[in-house]
C-alpha cells in the first residue's frame, strides 16, 4: 500500500498525498467516490518504475483526508484542493488519471485550466459535457434520494455489488466504502452529479484516454463514453471481465493500457518498451 508520507493543509479539509519523486513526466491519480487512492496500489508502482514521478492522494473526506468538524463535500472545495495540490507539488501540465468521481473532477478541472495539464485519461466516469436523455436526466435527479433510502449498514455492500465485478476487488470496495459515514457519502455522490453539465458540440482541449470496465453498469457510463469517444474521433479501451473498479478488477491489464498510453503522449522514460 502506497504511504501517503505529505500533508497539505486546505480551508476545511487535510489532504493526504504522496509525491514519488524524480524528473520524470508527472502523472495525478484521482480516485472515485466513496473509496480513496489505495485503488491504485497496483498501478503506482508500475507507473513509478517505469520512470514516471506519480503523484497520488486521497480526496478530502476520504481515507487519510478528514474534513474539518462541520465541513462538508463540495465539487468547487475538491476542485481548488487538486489545484492548490498541484500547486505544492510544483506539477506543471501533469496527465490527470480520473477515476469516476476523480474522473468528472479532472474533466471540470482541464475545463478550467487546459493549459494546466498535459493529458485527461478517464476510467470508468460519465461524460460531464455529453448529452442526456429524458431518463439519464432523471436517473441523476434520483440517486441520491435513491441512496438515502438505503440502511446505512447496508449500503457499502449494494454499492460494492454494483461497483466491482470480481470476489476479491468487492472486498475490497466494501471495507472502502464502510469507512466513510453515509452523510458524507450522499455529499460526494450530489457532488459528482453536479459536475454532469451538457455542453453541445464541447470537445476535450488536451490529449484524451477513455477506459472503462466491460462490465461497469453503473450510470450511464457504459453507453455514454462510446459516444464521447465517438465524438473526439478516439478509441475507447475496454478492459474484458472488469466493472467500474476496473483497477481492482484487472490491475495489470490497466497498468499495461495506462503505461501505453502516457509512453505514446509523453515520449517517457519508458517509451518503446514493452509494459511489464
Amino acid at each position: 500500500m502506497v504511504n501517503l508520507d505529505r500533508r497539505l493543509v486546505r480551508p476545511g479539509a487535510e489532504i493526504a498525498f504522496a509525491d514519488s519523486g524524480g524528473d520524470g513526466p508527472v502523472v495525478v491519480l484521482i480516485h472515485g467516490a466513496g473509496v480513496d487512492h489505495s485503488m491504485f496500489d497496483e498501478q503506482v508502482p508500475v507507473l513509478a518504475g517505469r520512470g514516471y514521478r506519480v503523484v497520488v492522494g486521497d480526496l478530502r473526506g476520504h481515507g487519510q483526508s478528514p474534513l474539518a468538524p462541520g465541513e462538508r463535500f463540495t465539487a468547487a472545495d475538491a476542485l481548488d484542493d487538486l489545484g492548490a495540490l498541484l500547486a505544492a507539488c510544483g506539477a506543471d501540465v501533469p496527465v490527470l488519471v480520473g477515476h469516476s468521481l476523480g474522473g468528472n473532477l479532472a474533466q471540470a478541472f482541464v475545463r478550467e485550466r487546459p493549459r494546466h495539464v498535459g493529458g485527461l485519461i478517464v476510467l470508468d466516469s460519465t461524460w460531464n459535457a455529453g448529452p442526456l436523455s429524458v431518463l439519464e436526466r432523471l436517473a441523476l435527479r434520483l440517486a441520491a434520494p435513491a441512496l438515502a433510502v438505503i440502511p446505512a449498514r447496508r449500503l457499502p455492500r449494494v454499492m460494492a455489488r454494483a461497483s466491482a465485478a470480481t470476489p476479491g476487488a468487492r472486498a475490497r470496495t466494501e471495507a472502502l466504502f464502510a469507512r466513510m459515514p453515509r452523510r458524507t457519502f450522499l455529499d460526494v455522490w450530489r457532488a459528482t452529479v453536479s459536475f454532469v453539465v451538457p455542453e453541445p458540440g464541447s470537445r476535450t482541449p488536451v490529449p484524451l484516454a477513455l477506459v472503462r470496465g466491460a462490465e461497469d453498469r453503473t450510470g450511464n457510463i457504459a453507453t455514454a463514453t462510446p459516444r464521447w469517444a465517438r465524438a473526439e474521433g478516439i478509441a475507447e479501451h475496454v478492459v474484458p471481465g472488469a466493472g467500474h473498479m476496473v483497477t481492482l478488477d484487472a490491475p495489470a491489464e490497466t497498468s499495461r493500457l495506462l503505461v501505453d498510453v502516457l509512453d505514446r503522449w509523453t515520449g517517457g522514460p519508458g517509451a518503446g518498451e514493452p509494459a511489464r
